[in-house]
């Protein structure tokens, strides 16, 4: 019986197409990033268990996929299963995001880094989610983050760098929703909502776009709470907008959205659309919270916040940080693979018996005029031959024979006629 050989379920292979357009959409973003002054760092791809299950990662720490110690003996994991603490038989963690990581990075290196360090991070990361459709295991993180400013440039640099990236990866129609977590506690508060029922809540109020208004509701009094006009309350928030801050309702947090007002004034060519209900998963943000939206999709396209109290967990001194990531492969699927390159990229069609020497003698000479080249051994089915190279992105081939001795005399066609 044959062994199965396909990828673990949530991870995938990339053929070059593919993995081509993948690097091309990464090297706008890094580029686009640096442009904006960040600086990209890496860091490794497992951290200490404690670390990670220390609750900076909220509801993702369920996610991460932990590594087992070595040497354990049988002892060990009757003492674990009795005790309920799987955990205690691992001492290393896959990262299941890049922020926890940076946050150790940060308290590691301070003594080299400037008084305000802006980071880029763009590697992997791992989560034991339940695979569909754009949710995998194994994903891409595209992270740019500011700490040691507390004031509104961080918003409004991270912001711009996200926006301008997006723009240059040709990504268009693009909103960012924003709001701040001082308004959502100031919100809860005026429903009614215990401050031991906050998180709970909150966790509710994240799935409006999932289960609609009824259903918040009704989870909502499932926990006690009073309901009464909420539906009505929830249902307004639609096509609220900027309300206006001199005749503000109550549950709008003054200071809190005194703030967005100066972030929007700020950013003019940034179409920001306040939402109140906008929640933002992780219980770490202590501030300005942000998604990216776009008109034809039903899920953001990235998000962030301020998360001013992670950093001190590690320096026993609180830090101001604020962070930006983009859905990169949310995005990616939704770039059509780029041609720029098909130009330089030719295909050496040759025959069976061609000289070794001779092909890798003119494929020498071509590369050093700057092109990209595929030696290929002409086939019976020439068409699927040359259909497979213009999938790879390869523009014009050329067929070598006993007088193709110079790139000069090579007579390239284009693939696809």
């Amino acid at each position: 019986m044959a062994t199965a050989v396909t990828p673990p379920r949530g991870m995938r292979d990339f053929l070059p197409a593919d993995k081509a357009n993948r690097e091309r959409a990464l090297g706008v973003i890094r580029q686009s990033f640096a442009a904006h002054g960040f600086d990209e760092i890496e860091t490794p791809v497992m951290e200490d268990t404690a670390r990670l299950h220390s609750g900076l990662g909220g509801d993702n720490e369920k996610l991460g996929f932990a590594v087992q110690k070595r040497g354990l003996a049988p002892a060990d994991l009757v003492a674990a299963a009795e005790a309920d603490d799987l955990l205690s038989l691992t001492d290393l963690g896959l990262r299941f995001d890049l922020t926890v990581p940076l946050a150790r990075f940060y308290a590691s290196h301070r003594a080299d880094l400037p008084a305000v360090f802006r980071a880029i991070q763009i590697a992997p990361v791992w989560r034991a989610e339940r695979p569909q459709k754009g949710r995998y295991r194994q994903f891409m993180q595209c992270d740019i983050d500011i700490i040691g400013e507390a004031g509104p440039l961080a918003e409004i640099e991270l912001i711009t760098a996200t926006v301008a990236a997006l723009d240059n990866l040709g990504v268009t129609g693009c909103s960012v929703r924003i709001n701040d977590r001082r308004i959502l506690s100031t919100m809860l508060a005026s429903w009614g909502i215990a401050a031991d029922l906050t998180e709970r809540a909150l966790i509710t109020l994240d799935k409006l776009d999932k289960i609609g208004v009824d259903g918040v509701v009704a989870e909502l009094g499932g926990l006690g709470i009073d309901t009464t006009d909420l539906a009505r309350t929830l249902a307004g928030f639609a096509d609220a907008g900027w309300p206006d801050a001199t005749d503000a309702p109550a549950w709008l947090d003054a200071a809190a959205y005194a703030d967005l007002l100066s972030l929007r004034a700020a950013l003019p060519g940034v179409r920001l659309e306040f939402d109140p209900t906008l929640v933002r998963g992780m219980g770490y943000y202590t501030g300005t919270i942000f998604e990216i939206a776009h008109p034809d999709l039903g899920y953001s396209l990235g998000g962030g916040g301020r998360y001013d109290g992670m950093i001190g967990r590690f320096l026993g001194t609180d830090v101001p940080a604020c962070g930006f990531s983009i859905g990169f492969e949310r995005i990616v699927d939704l770039l059509a693979g780029a041609d720029d390159e098909t130009g330089t990229a030719v295909v050496l069609v040759h025959e069976k018996d061609a000289d070794p020497a001779a092909l890798v003698a003119l494929k020498t000479a071509l590369v050093a005029d700057g092109l990209r080249v595929r030696l290929d051994k002409r086939t019976k089915n020439l068409k699927a031959l040359l259909e497979r190279a213009g999938a790879a992105g390869y523009g014009r081939f050329a067929f070598v024979t006993d007088d193709s001795v110079a790139p000069g005399d090579l007579v390239f066609k284009p693939l696809g006629d």
